[in-house]
């Protein structure tokens, strides 16, 4: 039989009656992952979800990848079938693990019998196969504490399976299975964390992207793009709301005073982001504020801030210190497009003392003059979408 891949669920497994609709929603967005890569069959069985290719072109290699990144998996094996008997089991141990069974030096068998008809118990399966190939690799010997390598073999209902050491999965539960938000998205490492972050947690996203012309730079804007670009193996398919938001700033400077430049400014984009919020049917917003990182994100300013809106901001880093922030970015594959020296909205005018402790009623009384509804209109109006 074919090789094919063994995703071991997580949290989903411990669901009541709608746990099959996590099922359908992993797989379905298992299917999307693999578009492009071969016809696999795609299943899930007794915890587990099955990947088998239906032809022998099948990328395997970039399959398997692609499983890696797919939320809702808390761990995958490359595993190879074969018929539930003893010998067979056997066989397929000695035929598909050869390699790593040669160059290991201390090994044993782990069974897990999910078919309670097989004749054997796991000790006495694990057992025989374990004193089998201790047989045929001198270079092994037997360490049930600590072995360099595991083999594994699963009774399971339609066939048994074997395979070395599973790899971690993404964890967490499928994309699109809790609804859908809009996540700010700036070209700096905070907010694509927070949106992997909040992905992880089975959310669907939609991206929002305040631009600047002529204050940021087309490279500014293409960051970003880039940033989703990477984000979209883990979030899948996305687009990128790109505002631009270069008459509000020049507005703001021109009528607001200084020191709440920073705080009306955010103020805008949540109102902005709401709108686009409600347009393509999401139930939140996403930011990357970090509580106490700047001065826009102490918990006073951050009332301020999200005052406006009557939907909730999640804030997925908000406990995190920097360095945690950058572990993560790093894993993800973020972070080295996060630093280059490219500017945004953000960093455009920025007040030389900004308020720490702002009040509701001094942001109102800052934007007393404005005409906010029709300045957000504009901005809502001029919206480039951008589908990756």
């Amino acid at each position: 039989m074919n090789e094919m891949f063994l995703l071991k669920l997580g949290e989903m497994v411990l669901k009541g009656l709608n746990r099959h609709s996590f099922e359908d929603k992993l797989q379905a967005n298992i299917h999307r992952r693999l578009n492009g890569l071969g016809r696999f069959r795609v299943y899930t069985r007794q915890s587990t979800t099955y990947v088998e290719p239906m032809e022998d072109s099948c990328d395997m290699d970039a399959a398997w990848e692609a499983m890696k990144k797919v939320f809702g998996v808390v761990g995958l094996s490359r595993a190879r079938a074969c018929d539930k008997d003893k010998d067979a089991i056997l066989q397929a141990c000695h035929e598909y693990l050869d390699d790593r069974l040669r160059s290991a030096r201390t090994f044993k068998v782990e069974t897990r019998r999910a078919d309670k008809t097989f004749p054997m118990t796991s000790i006495q399966l694990s057992q025989y196969v374990g004193g089998e190939l201790d047989e045929l690799y001198p270079n092994l010997q037997v360490d049930v504490h600590h072995p360099e390598l595991t083999v594994y073999v699963e009774i399971r209902d339609y066939a048994a399976f074997v395979h070395a050491n599973p790899d971690p999965g993404a964890g967490g539960l499928p994309v699109g299975i809790n609804g859908r938000a809009v996540s700010l998205l700036s070209g700096g490492i905070d907010s694509p964390v927070a949106s992997y972050m909040i992905a992880k947690r089975g959310v669907a996203l939609d991206m929002v992207h305040f631009f600047s012309y002529p204050y940021t730079s087309p490279e500014a804007k293409e960051k970003v793009l880039e940033l989703a670009r990477l984000l979209t193996p883990w979030c899948g398919h996305l687009t990128v709301h790109v505002v631009p938001f270069t008459a509000i700033q020049e507005e703001l400077r021109r009528s607001c005073p200084e020191e709440m430049f920073t705080l009306v400014m955010r103020r805008f984009m949540m109102r902005i982001a709401q709108r686009v919020a409600k347009r393509c049917g999401a139930k939140a917003l996403v930011t990357g504020e970090s509580l106490g990182q700047v001065a826009s994100q102490t918990m006073d300013a951050m009332t301020v801030t999200g005052q406006v809106v009557d939907i909730p901001v999640l804030r997925p880093v908000v406990g995190m210190d920097k360095e945690e922030i950058v572990q993560i970015s790093r894993k993800i594959g973020t972070y080295d497009t996060s630093i280059l020296p490219y500017e945004d909205c953000c960093t455009v005018f920025t007040p030389r003392h900004p308020r720490l402790r702002p009040t509701v009623e001094e942001a109102e009384a800052a934007e007393a003059g404005l005409d906010i509804e029709a300045m957000v209109q504009a901005a809502v109006d001029g919206i480039e979408r951008i589908r990756l």
